[in-house]
């Protein structure tokens, strides 16, 4: 075997031009808020539906509009964290109290939020639409709950990856 250090393949596999990390940034950021849109229309959709055109006596309540606010109060509080603070370095201590660990249990509160919403999202399809076995009309107000939260939980997390991608130009500067 020639060659500098050992190969993990016998042959060489070329690997393809990855764009730049700026682009892949924007597109993450946009691809978060159309996963996000879409989520809401969803779950906007079923509300109208069963406000305006819904024949039976179910309808949507507060109770399903509860663990998309969950949700949604999650990923303001997600994404409203200064992702540097998480590194607990000595350099963001206030007055000798370190503020990575307060910055952790934001974070975990907004993740708790999140995960809590789309748990209760299921929660009332399954109380309220399947156990009382309603039909497809009805059963689908449930379902676009679920698949909103769905949304919204997929959108804070590919906006919280496209936010941590490093720029190949960013420098940090300390003092």
């Amino acid at each position: 075997m020639s060659g500098s250090g050992p190969k993990l393949f016998r042959f060489p596999i070329p690997l393809p031009a990855l764009p730049s990390s700026a682009h892949v940034r924007a597109a993450g950021v946009y691809l978060a808020g159309g996963l996000f849109a879409l989520g809401f229309w969803f779950f906007l959709d079923s509300a109208i539906y069963s406000k305006n055109f819904n024949g039976s006596d179910v309808h949507v309540r507060f109770v399903d509009w509860l663990p998309s606010l969950c949700s949604v109060f999650g990923i303001i509080v997600i994404n409203s964290i200064d992702k540097a603070k998480l590194a607990g370095d000595a350099s963001y201590s206030y007055g000798g109290d370190n503020v990575a660990w307060k910055a952790r249990l934001v974070l975990f509160m907004g993740f708790a939020l999140l995960a809590g919403g789309f748990a209760g999202s299921i929660v009332v399809l399954i109380l309220k639409y399947i156990v009382p076995q309603y039909p497809w009309p009805t059963l689908y107000f449930g379902i676009s709950n679920v698949i909103g939260n769905g949304l919204f939980m997929f959108s804070c997390v590919v906006l919280w990856i496209s936010q941590n991608v490093e720029d190949e130009y960013s420098y940090s500067l300390s003092l």
